[in-house]
């Protein structure tokens, strides 16, 4: 309950601030990051002290970056790898299904070949020379014809079912090594994660508590400088489309989420990286779309900015591996990187590369 309170306030306040288009009024401008820390030291307002905190500022947004491109590798890694799973077993349910059409023909075929035994053994041809009846002679021609036939049918179908029985296991064979192959990628990627997430943390952590606040406000402040940007371009003059019925539910379920942890690989309910975010929200809304964002990128229809409505999702970076959910009046959510929670933001307080629509 607290959390909707917080939503359904925060919402409106964001909004409200980004409509605006002068760079002034477009955000709460978090300030000089020197006032986070005033009279805590000597050199807490100090250029070289603020330099020097931008440096690890751009250095730890250098190593999530690095980390949210691998986990994008390692999520389509992994949705590759569930896929390959699922062909897997659907190839080893078509060979057990062939193998038991080959021993079903194989019965038929041994029993053709008893009821010949059983005959003397003479093919049916020659029993019909010597059976000296010429009307049995002609009905059992015309039954010969049709047993020859069968027996045709009979054969053709085992070295069908024998074939596709062949490719069945070779497919098999294949999709598994491609299986393990991802699972090795999958590895290799999770480690790189591990080590960039680790090495960025340990540069936090290294910090002096009034020096991580410093650090969060030349966050805020490089946000603030990227969005009012973006407004005073004037962009909100052609940005007023409204929400689908879908939009809607995807934006209502996004923002449900605001709060919640910022975790690599995670898809919730209890926390989420960006595009775990943005795929639940869909698949809540009823439209199902890919788990990541360059593949939001590469097979969504791609929308002009100016014609962009709540729903639609804005990819960022030129390697497409940030997303957030556009919800209007110049504002989006999303989960933004380890350390931080679901949050809403500036819709140009990123690097835009463009947009998609999942409903269109």
């Amino acid at each position: 309950m607290n959390r909707r309170r917080c939503v359904a306030a925060a919402v409106p306040l964001v909004c409200a601030l980004t409509v605006l288009t002068a760079p002034t009024a477009a955000y709460a401008d978090p300030g000089p990051s020197g006032s986070a820390s005033a009279g805590s030291g000597s050199d807490s307002g100090s250029g070289s002290s603020t330099e020097r905190l931008e440096a690890v500022r751009k250095k730890i947004d250098g190593l999530y970056r690095q980390a949210g491109s691998a986990t994008d590798a390692y999520n389509l890694a992994k949705e590759q790898a569930e896929k390959q799973s699922s062909e897997i077993v659907k190839l080893a349910q078509r060979i057990v299904q062939g193998q038991s059409r080959i021993t079903a023909l194989k019965k038929q075929a041994g029993a053709e070949a008893r009821a010949q035994y059983r005959d003397s053994g003479l093919p049916p041809a020659a029993q019909l020379m010597l059976s000296g009846d010429p009307d049995s002679f002609l009905d059992g021609a015309d039954q010969l014809r049709a047993g020859q036939q069968a027996q045709k049918n009979l054969l053709a179908e085992m070295d069908r079912t024998q074939k596709d029985l062949t490719a069945y296991t070779q497919d098999a064979s294949d999709q598994w090594q491609k299986l393990e192959s991802n699972r090795k990628e999958q590895a290799k990627k999770k480690k790189d994660i591990e080590q960039k997430i680790k090495a960025a943390k340990k540069l936090e952590s290294g910090l002096a508590k009034k020096e991580q606040a410093r650090l969060k406000k030349l966050e805020e402040q490089q946000e603030f400088k990227a969005q009012t940007a973006w407004l005073s371009s004037g962009i909100l003059k052609e940005i007023n489309n409204k929400a689908s019925a879908e939009g809607k539910k995807a934006v209502k379920f996004a923002t449900d989420q605001i709060g919640k942890p910022y975790v690599w690989g995670a898809t919730g309910p209890k926390s989420y990286d960006c595009s775990g975010l943005t795929s639940q929200a869909w698949a809540a809304a009823g439209d199902p779309i890919p788990r990541t964002s360059q593949e939001q990128w590469k097979q969504l229809p791609h929308i002009p900015v100016k014609d962009m409505r709540p729903g639609d999702l804005i990819i960022y970076f030129s390697d497409a591996t940030h997303v957030g959910m556009y919800i209007g009046d110049g504002a989006m959510v999303n989960a933004p990187r380890p350390g931080r929670n679901v949050t809403i933001g500036g819709a140009g307080s990123m690097p835009i590369l463009g947009v998609v629509r999942p409903d269109k």
